[in-house]
């Protein structure tokens, strides 16, 4: 792949040129500085990603079920079980 070139905006954004895109695989890019040598690898899995972020997994199911019991609370006024 030849090298290509892109401009840095005054906000700090450029394009990624379409062979690269391509090349990534992938929409979601990390940044790593190795011996003064900028890389830029893709992320796979965004989830991954973000996994030191998290405090603790909560299944969907649970997220699911805590919002119907607030909506059911909040139309009648009652506490659900």
């Amino acid at each position: 792949m030849a090298i290509k070139t892109a401009r840095i905006t005054s906000k700090g954004q450029t394009t990624i040129p379409k062979e690269i895109r391509a090349h990534l695989k992938s929409n979601v890019i990390e940044f790593d500085v190795i011996e003064g040598v900028v890389v830029i690898k893709p992320v796979e899995s965004v989830g991954g990603s973000l996994s030191r972020y998290s405090k603790k997994h909560v299944p969907v199911k649970d997220v699911r079920e805590k919002v119907w019991e607030e909506v059911a609370r909040e139309r009648t006024g009652k506490k659900t079980a």
